[in-house]
């Protein structure tokens, strides 16, 4: 029987540089010789694919509806029967995912009771927490200045005062749940390689 993978999520503040590190993780799975699943939220199932053109602009919501539709997404994202990350997991690959619910918790929480966020999400902490969570932290105005650099369009969080906002909700939560989640951050305003190096080092000394 296989082992059980491991979850191991990336967070940051648009423009951290986490899908950047993810791939060079993925490859160092490989590396190894070890199954590795690379995925994200939102989705592109049937709360995700709303939640991409809300995001981008294209479509208006609520503050309340996206932040409910992210439940949404991210439960069918746990549960799906047929790519689901539970049954991912099960069958023994490591799942490294682009966004989890600290993100709900960090973008949702600016406009939407923090309670209600956390209430909100319950359901999907209590079906999997995260082996760890990785933190890629980067100063905002560098940030949005490789999103100026890199993106032809803009998404509606990502301004200098809504990353501000959002990089001190994320430092909010960490505190308040660092007694039930597993946190490392790591310095984004280093060089890709370096900081690669680093969670290569950190994930498999203590997470493989």
């Amino acid at each position: 029987m296989q082992k059980k993978g491991k979850f191991i999520v990336f967070e940051g503040i648009d423009g951290s540089g986490k899908s950047t590190q993810i791939k060079m993780l993925a490859k160092a799975f490989q590396k190894r010789g070890l199954d590795v699943c690379e995925t994200l939220e939102p989705t592109f199932g049937i709360a995700g694919e709303v939640l991409h053109e809300i995001l981008s602009g294209k479509k208006k919501a609520d503050p309340k509806v996206t932040a409910a539709l992210f439940v949404a997404d991210r439960l069918d994202h746990l549960t799906n029967p047929e790519n689901g990350v539970c049954k991912t997991l099960d069958e023994g690959t490591y799942v490294l995912c682009d966004r989890y619910y600290f993100s709900s918790y960090a973008y949702q929480s600016v406009e939407v009771p923090k309670e209600w966020v956390f209430s909100a999400n319950s359901l999907a902490a209590e079906t999997l927490r995260p082996d760890c969570t990785i933190f890629i932290d980067v100063a905002p105005e560098v940030a949005m200045e490789r999103i100026s650099k890199n993106r032809e369009n803009i998404e509606i969080y990502e301004s200098l005062e809504r990353l501000t906002a959002v990089r001190c909700a994320y430092m909010d939560a960490f505190d308040s749940m660092k007694d039930v989640e597993k946190v490392k951050v790591f310095d984004g305003n280093k060089p890709a390689e370096k900081i690669a190096r680093e969670i290569e080092e950190f994930v498999f000394g203590e997470l493989v």
